[in-house]
């Protein structure tokens, strides 16, 4: 029935965020939703704070008023896009605590793959299978096919450079990890 997994970002009233993601997970427990309330999360840092001399590690919500959550979505051949389910929608929007989903109109708007790695809710990994002086082929447009060495990788920024020869110019291009491939 589900086709994918998206996150959403759920307004709450201030304090509460803690409350809401607890009375959520016991909602999944309660009404056997775990397949489509997938997970819940309220984004924290630990920080070091200096009160009286004496430094103490704190846990401090990143985003006050927010709580997100990742939920099964199904694709509406009527409207051509993913959806959640009317009892999700209904169970998290009636949620004590919740104003209502992060969108316009309060519809709620799934966050981009993009968003998610920004925000550190979901970490990516990626195995690299190659290393510095390797030949690669580039995998996405527009250097799609072309093959080149590998010049640096940084795996904190999910970066490699790729060294190509075009128009008999070497030319360097930075890529995600993911975006090339050995050459065998």
């Amino acid at each position: 029935m589900f086709d994918d997994a998206k996150w959403y970002v759920v307004h709450t009233y201030s304090g509460y965020e803690n409350k809401v993601a607890a009375n959520i997970e016991k909602i999944v427990e309660n009404r056997k939703m775990h397949d489509e309330i997938l997970e819940v999360r309220v984004p924290t840092e630990m920080v070091t704070e200096i009160r009286d001399d004496q430094k103490k590690e704190v846990e401090r919500k990143l985003y006050p008023g927010y709580v997100l959550v990742k939920l099964a979505v199904f694709y509406d051949s009527k409207s051509g896009e993913l959806k959640m389910t009317d009892e999700t929608w209904y169970v998290i929007r009636n949620t004590r605590g919740v104003t209502g989903f992060v969108g316009p109109e309060s519809k709620p708007i799934p966050l981009s793959e993009r968003e998610v790695l920004a925000l550190g809710v979901e970490v990516r990994t990626v195995e690299v299978k190659y290393q510095v002086g390797d030949l690669v082929t580039v995998l996405v447009e527009p250097f799609a096919d072309f093959s080149g060495t590998v010049d640096m990788i940084d795996t904190s920024k999910d970066l490699v450079r790729v060294i190509i020869s075009m128009m008999g110019r070497e030319m360097p291009i930075d890529l995600e990890l993911d975006q090339v491939e050995p050459v065998v």
